[in-house]
């Protein structure tokens, strides 16, 4: 301990890495493959869709009063969208908050793999300033609040047509930021997590409500122009009236109070001249916003009758549109027409994909059952074997529903197989007595070595005499297995395999012999499927492999157990009891016949009988007689070959 020079060396920045380890959560940076990075993008690509969605209900806000023929403004659903669009913009400037945290991959390091992960904050900000952040921060500016509760208040002229015109245009404006902001949200969560809808359904859904979005934004642009075609029409017959009391373009608005608008409005024929029936002017496809009197209904029926317009021509291509020569309307039914085929095409194509995934494997499952019946009638092949047939396709399909297991596992990496694969199988594996002696190392190597099997009633999994390839183990269904030793005439014996019996153990007896060569060995029994069976098999070269790497198959625990579950060896031991048993019962007769004869041999010496003694004889002779064919009458089973334990 004298020794021992110990020495303290100051640290320059003490508070440096507690500084580091206690960092508040909101100055950390984010990592952009996380998963409360993933789950913010779907968060937001939702918001996304709600502001696309609610910006074109500004649209509807402007209509006419029909007791009075004018322009007004529904300022109470203006104040609910208001607050709904100031939501959507505080979740928008929190994602720009987000983005200045969120680190980037350096596209330099992008040599192999991911890449590596710039965390500096004055290099993020400098990235996202010279980026996508002009387009977020445009997208997320409170334009119309702005105008609706800061500029039309101190404004000179507030009529609803001024007001209805500064927040169309800021929202068309604002619209295409929007709109851009959505595709590189997209493929963000297309790059991170590879789909944006995980399933069928989800996926069919998603493109359908783009496709109603579509129709949404089409109907509010329609009922937009609709008003202003119509104010429009006012306005012309407004300036070329010469009445006595003139027309004035103020009285067209609602905000127009006075006697003298009352007295201009019971002798004027501007709103006759713009029925649309005694006047010249050409609505065009407009015109059933006028017939069906749109504009003057309450804010829900507009909305849907303007969605129900929009979804009807975009569909149709806008087939059914009358235009008339304005260039404007004229302009927006090409639109209309381009865009019909663009979104129908692409997005309804899209769920039309989404839905037909949901039902492609029992449409490929359909066409190899036709393709079957087909090959079986051209075979000609008989009956029976034409329904063996269609019930192992059925029962096949009811069991894996046309999913390829083995192509599954073997595209995952090892580990996970392996991991996979004991899940599956190592309960099941356990049920059965044989496998339930062994250690966990030997059930995994197994489990990984292991496969399904499935198979109708009534097929041979092997027949007698026929070379052994795979050793099944019974997880669910019963299996008849009968034996003939070889063909030996009145011999035989039969049994029923149950849940976690096993067959084919001759095929455990070659991998364990030291000198067994690749010819398999032959079953001594005939194996067949009494009801619809699940079974795991183990083949010939994967137990060999188990002989050679794992010598605990070598124990004689297993020994013992394999005598004990093995029906070749019950059948050999029944039949050595029985033949054991039959032998004690000569030999106990022979017994009670020899003391019948020193019995009868006393008396005759003392009778001096010798006629007695003749009929003992006799009596000896036919009890012989009878013992011999009792036992010549059993027939001998050989010992099965016995593995190299």
């Amino acid at each position: 301990m004298n020794n021992l020079n110990l020495r303290l060396v100051p640290i320059p920045n003490p508070t440096l890495l507690l500084h580091h380890r206690q960092q508040e959560w909101w100055w950390q940076i984010l990592d952009p493959s996380s998963e409360i990075v993933n789950r913010w993008n779907r968060i937001f690509f939702l918001i996304s869709l709600v502001a696309l969605f609610v910006d074109p209900l500004f649209f509807y806000l402007l209509g006419f009063m029909p007791h009075r023929n004018c322009l007004t403004m529904d300022y109470g659903w203006a104040g609910f969208l208001v607050v709904t669009r100031t939501i959507v913009d505080l979740f928008s400037f929190l994602h720009i908050l987000i983005k200045f945290r969120t680190a980037y991959i350096n596209p330099n390091s992008r040599v192999f793999g991911r890449g590596d992960l710039v965390t500096n904050p004055t290099l993020i900000a400098f990235r996202y300033l010279k980026g996508n952040f002009a387009i977020d921060l445009a997208a997320a500016l409170p334009l119309p609040q702005c105008v609706v509760w800061g500029v039309m208040p101190i404004a000179r002229s507030r009529t609803s047509n001024h007001v209805n015109h500064a927040i169309s245009l800021l929202i068309i404006l604002q619209y295409i930021p929007r709109i851009i902001v959505i595709f590189p949200l997209n493929a963000r969560i297309i790059k991170n997590t590879g789909v944006v809808a995980k399933t069928a359904w989800t996926g069919a859904a998603y493109n359908l409500i783009l496709y109603l979005l579509a129709s949404h934004v089409l109907g509010a642009v329609w009922y937009l122009m609709s008003v202003d075609r119509i104010f429009t029409c006012w306005k012309v017959h407004c300036r070329h009236e010469r009445d006595e009391i003139h027309c004035r373009t103020i009285y067209l608005d609602c905000e127009a109070v006075g006697n003298d608008r009352d007295i201009w409005y019971n002798s004027t024929k501007v709103f006759q001249n713009c029925d649309g029936k005694n006047g010249d002017f050409n609505f065009g496809m407009f015109a059933p916003a006028l017939h069906d009197q749109v504009a003057s209904v309450n804010f829900i029926e507009k909305y849907f009758y303007c969605l129900w317009f929009g979804l009807k021509n975009l569909s149709s291509y806008g087939q059914s549109l009358e235009a008339s020569t304005y260039a404007v309307e004229t302009s927006f039914g090409i639109l209309v027409c381009i865009m019909g085929l663009l979104f129908f095409s692409l997005l309804i194509g899209n769920v039309q994909t989404y839905l037909q995934s949901t039902t492609a494997r029992l449409e490929e499952w359909r066409v190899k059952r036709r393709d079957t019946e087909e090959w079986m009638n051209h075979r000609q092949l008989p009956p029976n074997l034409q329904d063996r047939v269609r019930r192992f396709v059925q029962y096949n399909w009811l069991s894996t529903r046309g999913v390829k297991e083995e192509e599954i596992l073997q595209a995952l990496p090892l580990d996970l197989r392996r991991e996979i694969q004991k899940h599956l199988c190592l309960d099941l594996v356990r049920r059965v007595p044989f496998f339930s002696k062994m250690d966990n190392i030997l059930l995994d190597a197994i489990c990984q070595r292991l496969v399904s099997s499935l198979n109708t009633k009534g097929t041979y999994i092997v027949r007698e005499g026929d070379p052994v390839n795979e050793m099944f183990f019974i997880i669910r269904g019963q299996v008849e297995s009968s034996t003939t030793d070889g063909g030996r005439s009145g011999f035989f014996n039969s049994i029923t395999l149950k849940p976690g019996d096993f067959c084919g153990e001759e095929l455990l007896t070659w991998a364990l012999m030291s000198t067994s060569n690749q010819n398999r060995p032959a079953s001594t029994r005939t194996v067949k499927c009494v009801t619809e069976v699940e079974a795991f098999a183990l083949r010939a070269d994967d137990l060999k492999f188990f002989a050679s790497q794992f010598k605990r198959l070598h124990s004689k625990k297993l020994q013992h157990s394999f005598r004990y579950y093995s029906h070749q060896w019950r059948t050999w031991g029944a039949c050595i009891l029985q033949a054991a048993f039959r032998r004690h019962r000569r030999r106990r007769l022979a017994e009670e016949l020899s003391r019948q004869e020193e019995s009868m041999l006393f008396y005759m010496r003392e009778e001096q009988d010798s006629k007695f003694a003749q009929k003992l004889v006799s009596v000896k002779q036919k009890a012989t007689t009878f013992v011999n064919p009792v036992a010549d009458s059993m027939p001998k089973m050989f010992k099965p070959d016995e593995p190299s334990f």
